[in-house]
């Protein structure tokens, strides 16, 4: 590639270190599609001879049928995914192929590469998480009534449902849904064409190759254009804050499924055994999906080391790039994969949950609601009245609800006998009618809201 200014090869651990190929032969459909709007734009502005530009497209798409069917031969010598396309193509179609980089830089083709990977990638991330929305919110829709404990400190605070919980993690993965689009909408412009650093003096037209690439506008900087990896870092990003979404969850589901809380169940489609213990099934998919969050945080906080004290324009550093955002974007569609399969296959146990829901005083706040609505306490006093009345249901160990109005009487004389009918969890969830909360109707309008406009993106 350099052979007029060096005399001989590299030493071993010199391609060792230096070569490419080996991951970044991923970006071969990218690099391919890049090369086929280059070749046109210059054919189109009168750079290259029609048949020169006829040979090369031609050649670009046997390369191309070649790389796809499986039987094209990546080369370590030829470093990277650019090198080993042209090098194939001067084998196809002779000389003409030495054209193609006219205009061009590898700077400006690899960052072309990646922007495209990036933004293809996004594309089918937003689809995944649409997908498990879809499946959060089917199961939403069918136990919206499904009353379990709402937990603060991982200690029972008040009762909600199991489909209101569920809509939760659909609210979040809609915002992760926001933060892909946001990101790809930054990214959507051309580098190609500001070649190595300081663009070209030749007459190209940059607006037509981004055009043609389908990306919005040009880059409007050349060395910007080949220097920065910002799009990388942000959908790294965006590609973190899911993973912590998703392991959050996955976290839960490995707690709801243990003997101690047996909240949910998973089938033997998403558990394993153990090679010494018969009775074991363990949640490994999700622990899995929990474990891999680090991997993609860690791509993230890779990056950003690697870019931190990087001068303009260009340096070989960006090189490091690839391995992290490959590994990580294809692992987040991985955990999403895993995590709307489980989703499909847990099973509630909704007399399990509902007993739960009893437990812990869950109704403590209800009750303070009914004190400061029916009698006009004071929210503080109110506060006071059911703490002492929760410490004597607690030295008596019983439940609220089993408390004698008397002994409630003693505390506040006005409390009546309605005060039961707010202290049954069913009461406390179908009380929960502010926009947002817990009610069984809110829960299933909500459900309902998130299937229709889901079924809507995808008509």
């Amino acid at each position: 590639m350099w052979g007029g200014r060096f005399a001989s090869g590299p030493a071993e651990i010199m391609e060792e270190i230096n070569a490419s190929i080996g991951f970044d032969k991923r970006l071969a459909p990218q690099d391919i599609r890049g090369s086929l709007a280059h070749v046109a734009m210059l054919g189109k502005a009168g750079i290259l001879p029609a048949e020169d530009v006829a040979k090369i497209e031609a050649g670009l798409k046997t390369v191309r049928d070649e790389i796809e069917a499986g039987s094209f031969e990546f080369r370590r010598e030829l470093e990277d995914i650019h090198m080993s396309v042209e090098s194939r193509l001067r084998e196809i179609v002779g000389p003409a192929a030495g054209r193609l980089h006219t205009a061009r830089s590898r700077n400006d083709q690899v960052a072309t590469d990646m922007r495209l990977w990036v933004r293809d990638t996004l594309d089918a991330l937003d689809g995944q998480a649409a997908d498990l929305q879809q499946a959060l919110a089917e199961l939403a829709l069918t136990h919206a009534g499904t009353v379990m404990p709402g937990f603060t400190h991982l200690q029972s605070a008040q009762p909600v449902t199991f489909g209101h919980h569920l809509l939760a993690y659909v609210e979040m993965l809609a915002r992760d849904r926001g933060r892909f689009r946001d990101a790809r909408a930054r990214l959507n412009e051309c580098p190609l064409g500001a070649a190595a650093l300081a663009g070209t003096s030749f007459p190209i037209d940059r607006h037509a190759t981004a055009a043609s690439l389908g990306f919005d506008r040009p880059t409007a900087n050349s060395l910007d254009s080949v220097a920065d990896r910002d799009f990388a870092l942000e959908a790294l990003s965006a590609a973190a804050i899911a993973a912590v979404h998703l392991s959050r969850f996955a976290e839960e589901i490995v707690v709801w499924t243990s003997a101690q809380f047996g909240f949910v169940r998973l089938s033997d489609r998403f558990t394993t055994g153990s090679s010494i213990m018969p009775q074991k099934r363990n949640p490994d998919a999700a622990e899995l999906v929990r474990a891999k969050s680090g991997r993609i945080i860690g791509a993230l906080s890779g990056l950003l080391i690697v870019m931190k004290g990087l001068p303009l324009a260009y340096s070989k550093d960006m090189q490091e790039d690839k391995e992290g955002t490959f590994d990580a974007l294809q692992t987040l569609s991985l955990c999403l994969a895993a995590m709307a399969g489980m989703v499909r296959d847990l099973e509630p146990v909704p007399e399990v949950l509902k007993v739960a829901a009893c437990s812990g005083y869950a109704t403590a706040t209800d009750l303070a609601d009914w004190l400061v609505r029916e009698l006009g306490l004071p929210f503080r006093d109110a506060h006071h009245v059911t703490g002492r009345l929760v410490g004597e249901a607690s030295s008596r160990g019983i439940g609220l609800e089993a408390l004698p109005l008397a002994v409630m009487q003693a505390e506040e004389p006005r409390i009546t006998d309605a005060v039961f009918a707010v202290l049954g969890v069913e009461n406390s969830v179908r009380s929960r009618t502010s926009y947002g909360g817990t009610a069984p109707d809110n829960v299933r309008a909500q459900a309902e809201g998130w299937l229709k406009r889901l079924a809507g993106e995808a008509a």
